[in-house]
């Protein structure tokens, strides 16, 4: 028999005996939870109602890591960035994350799937770089799911990113550039090494 009490939900046993706890959501909707024993449900709408009070409370439709990262890669994010950054963000998700965590309910991912992630793609031979990529783009992917209310928190933001690896820049000496300026001379990129030398642009 159902227990209620105002902003406290209610707890009943099903005919099939299973337990379940329900809690009243904007509209007149309800929100169930399911469990073997009634300790369990309790729990759960222990839980439940903390988020509510908190404004965390998820109360949409499920779906996969893949689902949402598509809709915010395609729909939300592709319009606000350049075709080039557009291709690289793509191809890491598709490439490296979708493949290994794609199928996961999006509440059920948690920071050890992720970090065991990256552990797994630094020891098959991604750079420490490419995987903090990959980390900026499920942070900001996070991020817009936590405004969305389809995650109470950003799971990002308990993982820890490889260290980034320093490369020693090694400039070109005095004697090197005339040897460069002279085997350039006449190239039809010539200009382009000139400019090159003096102002110290990368190839970006």
């Amino acid at each position: 028999m159902a227990r209620r009490g105002h902003g406290e939900g209610s707890i009943f046993q099903r005919s099939d005996g299973r337990w379940a706890a329900s809690i009243s959501l904007e509209g007149r909707k309800r929100k169930t939870y399911y469990g073997k024993t009634r300790k369990e449900v309790q729990e759960q709408l222990k839980t439940a109602l903390h988020e509510q009070q908190q404004g965390t409370l998820i109360t949409v439709p499920r779906q996969t890591v893949e689902q949402f990262l598509r809709y915010w890669l395609e729909d939300v994010h592709k319009p606000s960035i350049r075709v080039r950054t557009y291709v690289r963000y793509e191809g890491m998700l598709r490439l490296h994350f979708i493949p290994v965590l794609g199928h996961l309910q999006l509440l059920k991912l948690s920071p050890q799937h992720i970090q065991a992630l990256y552990a797994q793609k630094l020891k098959e031979g991604l750079s420490t770089n490419s995987v903090n990529v990959l980390h900026a783009i499920l942070h900001k992917a996070f991020d817009h799911a936590v405004r969305l209310n389809l995650l109470p928190r950003n799971i990002c933001d308990v993982v820890s990113p490889p260290r980034t690896e320093e490369h020693e820049i090694h400039a070109l000496s005095l004697e090197q550039v005339q040897q460069l300026l002279t085997a350039a001379k006449d190239h039809h990129l010539e200009a382009l090494f000139v400019l090159a030398l003096m102002t110290g642009m990368s190839r970006g």
